[in-house]
């Protein structure tokens, strides 16, 4: 059966139909639809592989996910674990102890990588958290890939017992393609517990063996590198120059080759090595220079992770290029123009295609009608009634309110910042000291430092501002919706110092009195600003209709 399918529906379909019992994930662009496509296929409830439905809920963050992923796993059953790649940062402790533990059923984490930043803090490369981890990771090229990964990734999973990374990268989880698919899914596994549950106890001395035998391992890991059938060599007709590509970077390499009029051959001139399954093949990598290889250009979507393995693998001789040495740009996406150039050995490889005139600039902009533009209209009058007023944001559809018009949010680094950050500048003396945070991230990762605060009696003023779903993805549920205060309270925030204010124009006067009181306050006070987003009203009522 055909389908056209995103890369991230692909990875769904692909895990529904090798049999998946549960998916955790929290959202995050550009792994968000994963879960969304489970979610709407598949409608999960907590009777999971009982009757053949699958767990789909939103996890509160992806430390949870990923260890909520692991127990389903230790019962047997086939997990899988979505995030974007700055949500690996946050399920690190869980996801390195998973490779220690080992696995009982299939346990895949899929982390998607945003390289040039399209909706992210920073570019890094979750193919390092495999190498870290010393566990497989799989990155498919194309739709089609994604979806025969995922079967392949289970079983490969089951089989190594260990867990298995897949790496994608925004185009390839944002792009659409025809995938075939199979007609009859396989069968979710029977719920069945570890024989030795001595390898998910982690005390010293059953970690120290279980470290051992995945050290042990890795010549297992690199030997199913080698015949994978997703791993593949090709001699070109002039082998002393090579190409090495890694994921979607094949398909740009593909196109610029279809257009290169020297190289409409059967076979091509340059050796090309395909690479989507890793640990790197050595074997393939030594054949590659043992026909010759003289030169190896590398072309890889991120960090420059296999031309720097690349480099302590082969011989001294041979010349490795890529992102390193400037044959490809050191930054930001690769794509078909920057990898034709770099074949080409042209001198503007790194230098960016002219932008059309016509193209015009759409910055991000607060929806008409949200209501964070009250909140931060009301948190800017209060704050200039200050000489040194310091507001710390966070992540979410509220950070535009450090652009145009308001300018109001002075640093914004990390889901959960705020408070700490808060807390740490008034620590230093600073006063006022705000913190900005959705409802969403609070319950991700804000709470602790709200515990933080009231341990240390901290001076901050905490604006939750919340709009009841988790806005910046599209809207899914959020783990705090309905008990924002008592979750405050319960962290020993005094209920006097919990408002709650209706972030409307009308109610501008009320607002900015309860902020001045809450300024006032020697200590840490909640304020939260509560009011549906505008989008989420608009699809709620049409739903009415």
């Amino acid at each position: 059966m055909k389908h056209l399918l995103l890369g991230d529906e692909a990875i769904a379909q692909g895990a529904i139909d090798a049999g998946l019992s549960g998916v955790y994930a929290y959202p995050g662009t550009p792994s968000t639809e994963i879960t969304e496509y489970i979610q709407k296929t598949r409608v999960g409830n907590r009777e999971s592989g009982i009757n053949g439905n699958i767990f789909c809920q939103w996890a509160t963050n992806e430390k949870t996910a990923m260890e909520g992923a692991l127990g389903m796993s230790y019962m047997g059953k086939r997990a899988l674990v979505c995030m974007k790649h700055v949500g690996m940062n946050v399920c690190a402790d869980a996801f390195m102890n998973a490779a220690i533990t080992g696995v009982n059923g299939g346990l895949v984490v899929v982390a998607a990588d945003d390289p040039s930043m399209h909706s992210s803090q920073n570019e890094q490369d979750s193919r390092f958290y495999a190498k870290f981890a010393m566990i497989p990771c799989l990155e498919p090229s194309n739709q089609q890939e994604a979806y025969d990964m995922m079967h392949y990734a289970f079983d490969l999973s089951e089989s190594l017992r260990t867990p298995i990374l897949l790496r994608v990268t925004t185009r390839m989880a944002h792009s659409r393609a025809v995938v075939e698919t199979m007609d009859t899914p396989r069968e979710q596994n029977p719920l069945s517990a570890p024989e030795n549950t001595n390898h998910f106890i982690l005390l010293p001395a059953f970690a120290r063996k279980n470290y051992a035998e995945l050290v042990e391992a890795q010549a297992d890991f690199v030997q199913t590198s080698e015949e994978s059938l997703y791993n593949t060599y090709t001699k070109g007709t002039q082998p002393q120059k090579a190409i090495v590509t890694t994921g979607i970077a094949y398909n740009y390499l593909m196109e610029a080759l279809q257009h290169d009029t020297i190289l409409h051959h059967t076979t091509p001139h340059y050796s090309i090595l395909k690479i989507t399954q890793y640990p790197l093949p050595k074997a393939l990598i030594d054949q590659m220079v043992a026909d010759g290889a003289e030169e190896i250009l590398v072309m890889e979507e991120g960090q420059p992770v296999v031309e720097e393995l690349l480099r302590g693998m082969v011989p001294s001789s041979v010349a490795v290029k890529g992102r390193l040495t400037g044959d490809l740009p050191r930054m930001g996406e690769l794509t078909p123009d920057s990898v034709a150039l770099a074949l080409s050995n042209s001198e503007a490889s790194n230098s960016p295609l002219p932008i059309p005139e016509l193209v015009v600039g759409r910055p991000p902009a607060l929806c008409q009608g949200c209501g964070h533009r009250d909140m931060y209209a009301a948190l800017n009058e209060v704050a200039r009634e200050h000489e040194n007023a310091k507001i710390f944001g966070d992540i979410g559809c509220y950070t535009l309110g450090a652009l145009s018009p308001f300018h109001a949010i002075h640093a914004c680094v990390e889901m959960g910042a705020s408070i700490t950050m808060a807390k740490g500048a008034a620590d230093a003396g600073q006063f006022p000291s705000f913190a900005v945070i959705g409802d969403s991230t609070f319950t991700h990762s804000g709470m602790t430092g709200l515990l933080d605060c009231v341990n240390s009696k901290a001076n901050v003023v905490v604006l939750i501002s919340d709009n009841l779903t988790t806005g910046m993805t599209g809207g899914q549920d959020s783990a705090g919706t309905g008990r924002l205060e008592a979750i405050c309270e319960g962290l020993g925030v005094e209920k006097e110092h919990v408002r709650v204010v209706v972030p409307l124009p009308k109610n501008m006067e009320e607002i900015k009195q309860v902020l001045r009181e809450e300024v006032a306050y020697n200590g840490t006070s909640v304020v939260i600003a509560r009011r549906e987003c505008i989008q989420t009203l608009k699809r709620h009522l049409k739903a009415k209709k």
